[in-house]
């Protein structure tokens, strides 16, 4: 199953991403440390791909795939691995 992105919104704990199918997916912070780490202003500099199924956020070298949140993976990096410990 292949859906989009429409739209990325946060909260104190959790990212939140709108799908073109009516659907709202959450994913908790903590699996994507640069974005725990981030100020709300870097998390908001996110740029959805023109197929809406990337999210990317340039100034913190983030990559997420709607495929890899439906999934329910978090951060594949190793130094997601690091930034963890």
């Amino acid at each position: 199953m292949s859906t989009s992105a429409k739209a990325v919104r946060f909260d104190e704990d959790t990212l939140w991403v709108d799908l073109a199918d009516g659907r709202t997916i959450g994913a908790p912070l903590a699996w994507f440390p640069r974005l725990l780490h981030a100020s709300p202003e870097q998390r908001a500099a996110v740029r959805i791909s023109a197929t809406g199924r990337g999210l990317h956020w340039e100034a913190l070298d983030e990559d997420i795939s709607v495929e890899g949140l439906l999934a329910g993976r978090g951060d594949q990096s190793r130094g997601a691995l690091a930034a963890a410990e």
